[in-house]
């Protein structure tokens, strides 16, 4: 269990260190222009999901996101304990994360996002993006396993730019967003809502693609 968990804190540590870090130097190197640091923040994200899950996948399952061990919770495949674990887990490692981003672009520590990211359109947008990655991971486990690191990164990628929300579509991403007044960041007041929006959105994935992928249902 201490080896999963670790890979767990691991694995989100990097993939907030990437987010955050890659979104300070893509602003700084973009001089002003939006689209070109989305895309410097995009491409490193969606890289570093493929390796990571590569790496840590046969430890702990790579989830780095609590909607993803809600999924396998409600599916019976992770325990509640253990599930409750990985999620402080990962949102105890995204924040760390988060930091060390700060600490290596030399910004301040704790700097608490002003990005102000609500409404209708940024909801539905966290909705859709949430919904497609739990659908992309279960369809790929039940199809083709071996796929997963790379549909999850080439999933996140594309989520990144036809989503309103620019696709967090996790929890511990958010939480740890909003202590980060960067190109990437979230403000705190802002995060509740987005998290509501990720779980709701996993619960009735992980339901509907039950549904849609059970063999016996194939004929129907």
């Amino acid at each position: 269990m201490l080896r999963r968990l670790m890979a767990e804190w691991l694995g989100t540590f990097s993939l907030l260190a990437t987010v955050v870090g890659s979104g300070i130097m893509a602003e700084r190197l973009a001089d002003g222009n939006i689209a070109i640091a989305l895309l410097g923040n995009t491409i490193p994200t969606g890289a570093i999901l493929v390796v990571l899950i590569m790496v840590f996948g046969p430890i702990s399952g790579a989830h780095f996101n609590p909607a993803v061990t809600l999924t396998f919770a409600i599916r019976n495949e992770i325990p509640v304990t253990e599930s409750f674990l990985y999620v402080a887990t990962q949102v105890i490692g995204g924040i760390c994360g988060v930091l060390v981003a700060h600490i290596m672009f030399d910004n301040p520590l704790f700097d608490p996002s002003t990005t102000l990211r609500t409404g209708l359109g940024q909801w539905v947008g966290e909705f859709v993006a949430t919904f497609g990655l739990i659908g992309t991971i279960l369809g790929c486990i039940r199809a083709r396993p071996e796929a997963v690191p790379f549909a999850v990164g080439l999933y996140i990628t594309a989520a990144y730019w036809f989503t309103s929300s620019t696709s967090f579509a996790n929890p511990a991403v958010t939480i740890a967003r909003g202590f980060s007044n960067t190109f990437s960041g979230i403000n705190p007041a802002n995060v509740a809502a987005f998290v509501a929006v990720q779980l709701i959105a996993a619960i009735l994935a992980t339901f509907f693609f039950r549904w849609l992928l059970d063999d016996k249902q194939a004929s129907v």
